[in-house]
């Protein structure tokens, strides 16, 4: 049977796989162990993928929706009414009534995003939702303001690195963010054999934390104030190297004199950290040969995700750790994108929301606006939306409303694989490829970005063809625009000339056009000063690349005065509100913090239609606490509690754990299928853990547009239902 090597798609390790097929369908996926980078290594999911793929439900044609039935229609069909309706609105309305969500699974494709954002571009709208808001917006917007460009994205030197302290992160789990890092807990055990420091700052005991390293306990939301003082000790230390800041550095003297009030033994009341032990950790770091602060989404997602982040950046760079080979590193990628993009103006325009006056972060709105822009009325409310690789009702927060706003929508298409929640509501349901049936580059952070442990470089064709009406959505998109009666990227030239080289498929007895996929990646490759994309896949593990180097101060910063910023003025304004938050955290100290969870079997929100995955007792989400407070709750394994917040409740067992600290509690998102077309995981029993957080332009981070996702109050409670044949209520 024949053997393909390839690279998996589904999160930022982009594993190298061996997949053996017969009949244009996989049998086995296997880690490539001569593979460059990942040398062997995969995940659960990669490896069963096509099991996920090849499900029952998987979308195989085009599908309308008439009340609660759905039929069969051709592309031509789905096309033209969908065109029609989309040339009515924006006549009618505005362009800007019509609007896109862009989901994580795009952004792992180099077509599909660019392709989407094509779209809205012809069409004339700036209304783009992202997923970024979600879990990463946060270090796009201080990154645009301290080095100049969204995507410049310093990373630990894991190679070299001496002392390396990761805040609200779990690799063991869900691989690095932001940085491609195959078998992390591999990587982070080589840095103690050789006798260096790691630390893990979470509020629970991660799988992370188990393998290396010294676990630190801190109340959940409280990382800005742990970084105020870790700022406060490394000055009061004399570990600021004065010289290389004033070279390349502005704004020392203001981060100084914020964290001039912020001493350890200030914060210990909100964060949990013993000053002596904070201290060490400040000690250690200065003392290391290289050293690193690194955090994400157990950061990101809290309330003050956007300044921890800027802060962190700033003790990274005045203590010389920044662009230093053992500390941290700005990655080159194919081009130097960074230059390119500032010079053309990509993500970084200007504009704000027609709700909540919100700046977009990545040419981006909040998603956490999206409902308040389609109820509120209007010249440019929000009347269509098309959601491309995401299922945002199991994402976003404000769940419940954002659900009704849907039902509002005139026009709600849906781009994906699989009938998931947000399918479900969608008028139109357009199927689409899956990653192992469409040629590929590796997705634009390490492509573009070199945002890579291991710089390389690798190509893959398809591995199987689509057997029934499934197209990729590079060519849906530009399909769209033409039944919608305007150019791609509002070019007419490069419609045509896209148009010229697309080939043609038949499907029963309808001829639809493809993007030439490899032709353009091809060309994209050659531009960038590359070898053909043929030529790349004789390299089938992989062509190295130059490995990194620290040039990104002297010669790659792309600010107006070629320094890195450590104090815009944008962020400065932000934290005014400093104080105001610590006397909240002091106020709230007596009250639950909820945190999010991950499994090694779940990514976000769909990979629970696999049976294996969900085989009970796994098929639910689990409220985890920890001992003592389920000792003062009366709770047991097993038992159900009620989760409140200021937005929603849901009812769910417990699980105790010692790995959480006191007044915490866990509980994994991305579950609560009980009403989509996915016919198992629709059997599952979780909850939506996202009914909890709330939506609107008040409950955001008015520099990132990000979500408050974890780290929030809630009340806990044990539930008077009790747990009759294995199953509950859910929502209360």
């Amino acid at each position: 049977m024949p053997v393909q090597y390839t690279f998996c798609r589904i999160c930022e390790a982009l594993c190298g796989l061996e997949i053996t097929t017969e009949n244009n369908r996989v049998i086995s996926i296997r880690p490539d162990k001569n593979n460059l980078a990942t040398q062997g290594f995969a995940c659960q999911k990669g490896l069963k993928q096509q099991h996920i793929y090849n499900s029952p439900d998987r979308l195989k044609f085009p599908m309308k929706r008439r009340g609660n039935e759905w039929e069969q229609i051709s592309w031509k069909q789905a096309l033209t009414e969908i065109g029609d309706k989309v040339q009515s609105i924006s006549k009618e309305f505005h362009p800007n009534a019509i609007a896109m969500y862009v989901g994580t699974a795009a952004g792992f494709s180099t077509l599909h995003p660019v392709f989407a954002q094509g779209f809205m571009t012809g069409l004339g709208s700036v209304n783009m939702f992202s997923s970024s808001t979600q879990d990463c917006s946060n270090k796009f917007a201080v990154s645009n303001e301290m080095y100049g460009f969204p995507f410049i994205q310093p990373f630990p030197d894991l190679a070299n690195v001496k002392c390396l302290i990761i805040v609200g992160a779990n690799p063991l789990i869900s691989k690095w963010s932001f940085l491609q890092v195959p078998d992390p807990g591999k990587k982070l055990r080589e840095i103690t054999a050789k006798g260096g420091k790691v630390y893990i700052i979470d509020p629970r005991r991660t799988e992370t934390a188990r393998v290396t390293g010294e676990h630190v306990f801190i109340r959940p939301g409280t990382d800005l104030f742990f970084y105020l003082s870790f700022l406060h000790e490394i000055i009061h230390m004399d570990g600021i190297k004065t010289a290389h800041v004033e070279k390349h550095m502005t704004g020392y003297p203001a981060i100084a004199s914020l964290a001039e009030c912020w001493p350890a033994e200030r914060t210990e009341a909100v964060t949990g950290i013993a000053p002596v032990l904070l201290k060490k950790m400040a000690a250690d770091y200065l003392a290391a040969d290289g050293a690193a602060l690194y955090c994400s989404t157990g950061v990101n997602m809290g309330k003050q995700g956007t300044l921890a982040f800027w802060i962190q950046e700033c003790i990274n760079a005045v203590t010389g750790n920044l662009d230093r080979i053992g500390g941290t590193l700005v990655g080159k990628g194919i081009i130097d994108f960074p230059k390119f993009g500032k010079r053309h103006g990509m993500l970084t325009r200007k504009i704000h929301s027609r709700v909540g006056n919100c700046p977009s972060v990545n040419d981006a709105f909040p998603g956490a606006i999206l409902a308040d822009e389609i109820l509120t009325p209007g010249i440019q409310q929000i009347r269509a939306l098309f959601v491309t690789g995401g299922n945002p009702l199991i994402t976003m927060p404000g769940s419940e409303k954002l659900k009704n706003a849907f039902e509002q929508l005139d026009l709600l298409v849906a781009l994906d694989i699989l009938p998931n929640e947000t399918v479900s509501l969608a008028h139109y349901a357009l199927p689409c490829t899956t990653p192992l049936e469409r040629p590929d580059l590796p997705f634009i952070f390490p492509l573009m970005l070199g945002l890579q442990h291991k710089p390389y470089l690798q190509a893959t064709r398809a591995i199987i063809e689509a057997t029934d009406a499934q197209r990729d959505e590079s060519s849906v998109y530009m399909d769209l625009c033409r039944y919608s009666g305007f150019p791609i990227f509002g070019s007419s030239f490069v419609q045509k000339l896209i148009s010229l080289f697309s080939g043609k498929r038949k499907i029963s007895a309808e001829i639809i056009r493809e993007v030439p996929q490899a032709g353009l990646l091809n060309i994209l490759l050659r531009i960038c000063g590359q070898s053909s994309f043929s030529r790349l896949l004789k390299h089938p593990h992989g062509k190295a690349r130059q490995g990194h180097a620290a040039d990104f101060l002297s010669s790659r910063i792309v600010t107006t005065d070629k320094k890195v910023h450590l104090a815009p003025e944008l962020l400065l304004k932000a934290s005014v509100e400093i104080d105001r938050q610590f006397l909240r955290e002091k106020t709230n100290a007596h009250k639950f913090k909820l945190i999010t969870k991950r499994s090694v079997t779940t990514h976000n929100s769909w990979t629970h239609n696999y049976e294996e995955f969900v085989k009970a007792p796994e098929d639910t989400n689990y409220l985890y606490i920890s001992p003592p407070d389920a000792a003062r709750l009366n709770l047991a394994d097993g038992d159900l509690a009620d989760v409140t917040s200021d937005t929603g409740s849901v009812r769910l067992p417990v699980r105790i754990s010692e790995d959480l600290g006191i007044l915490t509690v866990a509980l994994p998102h991305g579950w609560g299928h009980q009403h989509s077309g996915l016919n198992v995981a629709k059997k599952t029993r979780g909850v939506n853990v996202n009914i909890l957080a709330a939506d609107g332009p008040g409950n955001i981070d008015q520099v990132s547009g990000m979500s408050v996702l974890t780290g929030f109050c809630v009340d806990v409670k044990r539930s008077e239902e009790a747990l009759v044949a294995g199953s509950w209520s859910g929502k209360t």
